[in-house]
């Protein structure tokens, strides 16, 4: 297969690489050897008074919960859930499963009681590790699913002792009551305190599935990509090679994205578990002050994000406070990154901001642009090593598109799934003759360059023309008043579909339909253009900071049949 795009990696890149036949958890153990002091979890509030994890102590902690579940029952490919934030006990629960041979099954913890309980059955979760706030969740929804263990998990556990103290008094002000947990429900330091703090002796394959991550929430039912040891092993390698000026062992990542989620479980927490660095541990990028505080005193050098994020700090109004200068490198992923924010990110930081893709299936990550040299804006960049990328007709996905025409994304590498957990049907779609087929649309240049065009599901047709939203929301974003825009395709009588545009706009901005509609018609084609303009205070996204175009599209029907 032709490979153009070997030619353009970073001086030290490898394109082929070794992978040990080792679990994911045996990092862990060797950068606790290694570096039994470095810390490894920072946690607080973004202030001095925030605590530190070693990897002794983290080391230590993962045995004795892995034990102490295998005292509860849980053994070798038992799945258990987390329905935790960003926090020690997620980092904790994650390893403490995974060497035990069971399987995570990470859940957004801003799921309601209806969501948690879909997930929970459709994994077959038998315990659960749920901090207090969510407790309740998990009460309503015990008598429909399998649960027998319940571990509750309180967000001050791990906080320094005088964080915790004015924690404490500061809940008890506001709320004036305590968590009270059924009969027979257990609290996380309970727990902890009865396992042996020696590796638990169970024999964990890169073959054995290590977690459950699902996928397709906002278009569909959720599913669950099943993912090996090997394929975040190989995945968690990947990432290190990428990154070729890295130190090992110093390196602070900013860790704001979910850990639920694919894109965070591995260039956050497992990138800084296998090269001994730390983490920052963000329960809520959306109080973006505490974001900044913690960039300004804890100096992170690595910044893995998304487009929503790096947008709300270049357009913070009091942004010159904090020092963001010790930021060196940042992969924005999970949405495609405007041009005007890469670029105002990167003047305003000196960080370099490059665009990668990925998807839950390949644990996540599949390409990137390089990171020192030829930064394409507007692309995804070129195939990580080890990893092969063709563009395939949408019609029969079986013809290579040539050159610069767009098409199916499809891929394979050592980090793709092993298939959709419990769903043979869902598999064989989307795993083909070896090849994981994206449902993204794509095409590449000569150089092995990928520009993602836009989600299959999301392509708009006015008038039997393709319109893909990105190429609409390009423009919307150079507009000096906007702040976020997403368009969406509804349904139209005389065109079949017209494109709509939400808009927010930035704090103070005033702005009109026919404003935007003008300088849509100065920059796009006209069946591009927007035929509709809705402003916003806000957008709906997900909790790694995507927006929901679907959501917005189910708005638009309910409307039109007078819901």
């Amino acid at each position: 297969m032709n490979r153009p795009w070997l030619k353009f990696y970073d001086k030290g890149v490898r394109p082929n690489l070794e992978y040990p036949a080792v679990p994911m958890h045996y990092f862990l153990e060797q950068s606790a050897a290694k570096y039994p002091n470095n810390p490894v979890t920072i946690f607080g509030n973004g202030s001095k008074l925030d605590a530190t994890m070693t990897y002794r102590q983290l080391d230590e902690q993962v045995n004795r919960l892995a034990n102490a579940l295998a005292q509860m029952g849980v053994k070798k490919g038992d799945r258990v859930a987390l329905y935790l934030p960003n926090c020690p006990q997620f980092v904790i629960g994650y390893y403490a499963i995974l060497k035990l041979g069971a399987i995570v099954a990470p859940n957004n913890p801003l799921y309601v009681a209806r969501e948690l309980e879909f997930q929970v059955n459709d994994s077959g979760a038998e315990t659960i590790i749920c901090l207090s706030r969510f407790y309740p969740n998990v009460q309503k929804i015990r008598a429909n699913t399998k649960l027998r263990n319940v571990i509750v998990a309180n967000i001050k556990e791990y906080f320094s002792p005088l964080l915790k103290l004015l924690f404490t008094l500061a809940k008890e002000k506001k709320e004036g009551h305590h968590v009270t947990l059924d009969p027979g429900d257990h609290w996380f330091p309970d727990v902890i305190a009865r396992g042996a703090p020696t590796k638990p002796n169970v024999e964990v394959r890169p073959e054995d599935t290590a977690v459950l991550l699902y996928t397709g929430g906002t278009t569909g039912v959720p599913k669950a990509a099943e993912i090996t040891h090997r394929n975040i092993v190989a995945n968690t390698i990947q990432c290190r090679e990428w990154l070729p000026g890295l130190q090992e062992g110093k390196e602070i990542t900013l860790t704001a994205l979910p850990l639920y989620h694919s894109y965070a479980m591995t260039t956050c927490m497992n990138f800084a578990i296998y090269t001994g660095g730390a983490m920052i541990l963000i329960p809520n990028p959306r109080e973006l002050v505490s974001v900044l505080k913690a960039i300004n005193l804890h100096k992170p050098t690595l910044f893995p994000g998304v487009p929503t994020l790096y947008n709300a700090i270049n357009n913070f109004p009091d942004l010159s406070k904090y020092d963001l200068k010790s930021i060196k490198v940042c992969i924005s992923g999970a949405a495609g990154l405007p041009v005007e924010v890469q670029k105002k990110f990167q003047d305003l930081t000196g960080a370099r901001l490059v665009e990668g893709y990925g998807l839950s299936e390949a644990s996540p990550v599949v390409t990137a642009n390089p990171v020192y040299g030829d930064n394409r804006i507007g692309t995804i960049g070129i195939p990580w090593p080890d990893t092969d990328v063709k563009i395939m007709d949408l019609e029969t996905g079986t013809k290579e598109m040539p050159i610069g025409e767009p098409g199916e994304l499809v891929t394979r590498g050592p980090q793709v799934m092993k298939g959709y957990w419990n769903r043979p049907d869902e598999t064989a779609k989307t795993l083909r003759d070896g090849w994981l087929y994206t449902g993204d649309i794509a095409k590449m240049d000569a150089d092995g360059y990928i520009q993602i065009v836009d989600r299959k599901k999301d392509m708009i047709i006015v008038s039997g023309f393709n319109v893909y939203p990105r190429d609409v929301e390009e423009v919307l974003y150079q507009h000096p008043k906007v702040l976020e825009a997403v368009v969406a395709g509804i349904p139209d009588p005389k065109s079949g579909e017209r494109v709509k545009a939400y808009i927010v706009l930035k704090p103070g901005q005033t702005a009109t339909a026919e404003e935007i509609m003008a300088y849509c018609r100065e920059n796009l084609t006209g069946y591009k253009r927007p035929a509709e303009i809705e402003f916003r205070d806000s957008l709906p996204k997900t909790t790694v900071g995507k927006i929901l175009r679907r959501q917005l599209v189910e708005e638009e029907k309910r409307k039109a049949a007078g819901g």
